[in-house]
């Protein structure tokens, strides 16, 4: 998969919905009522971090959720990439790009978001092919102003900020053009997934979804 199909997938994968969920999930056994929850507030696009243990296994829980697409977040490594495609992800996010980790995702066929912060970093991927990328972290690199004067010199890229973004300043971001949706973990806190209250989760997701 070249990264201009890469980024072809990512681009229909953003328009799902203005939010994608970035899940740090803690305990497999509620990931699949967990997607539920977020597909049936609206919000089909799903990222589970692979920050934990459960991660794969919750990947798997996930795949097959109907109406749901889940993808992979935090991929660092060629061997990230391959345990993500094995355990079902759909696509894939990045903080960064590595030619590793970039070469590493075509060779698996698994769309990619990758991370980008500088205009430098946009430029190299867009070099590449990569013309939808993941703009991290969000806030603590300038925010929604920062955003808007990447996209003034480099209209062709289009973005999914994430890092520090919530249900206070997310439309400062989705109103940007260069803009396609955020991600963001505030649909999914984790006082509400440990009690399992799936329709408080719900509603989140159906208030998010209503941002675009």
């Amino acid at each position: 998969m070249t990264p201009s199909e890469q980024s072809a997938k990512a681009a229909e994968l953003c328009l799902l919905a203005p939010v994608v969920p970035v899940l740090v999930i803690e305990d497999a056994a509620s990931a699949a009522d967990l997607a539920r929850a977020l597909v049936k507030g609206g919000l089909p696009a799903l990222e589970v971090t692979l920050r934990t243990p459960a991660a794969l296994e919750a990947i798997r829980a996930m795949a097959d959720i109907e109406g749901g697409v889940v993808g992979a977040g935090t991929l660092l490594t060629p061997a990230d990439v391959k345990a993500a495609k094995a355990a079902g992800a759909k696509f894939g996010v990045s903080p960064g790009a590595t030619p590793r980790l970039l070469d590493a995702c075509a060779e698996a066929d698994l769309p990619l978001l990758p991370g980008a912060a500088t205009a430098t970093e946009v430029m190299t991927l867009l070099e590449l092919g990569y013309t939808v990328q993941k703009f991290f972290p969000a806030e603590a690199s300038g925010g929604a102003p920062a955003l808007k004067s990447i996209g003034a010199p480099i209209p062709q890229v289009r973005f999914c900020p994430t890092g520090g973004i919530s249900l206070k300043n997310a439309r400062d971001y989705l109103t940007l053009p260069n803009v396609m949706c955020v991600g963001g973990s505030w649909v999914a806190p984790a006082g509400l997934v440990a009690a399992g209250d799936w329709a408080g989760i719900t509603a989140l997701a159906a208030e998010a979804a209503k941002l675009r």
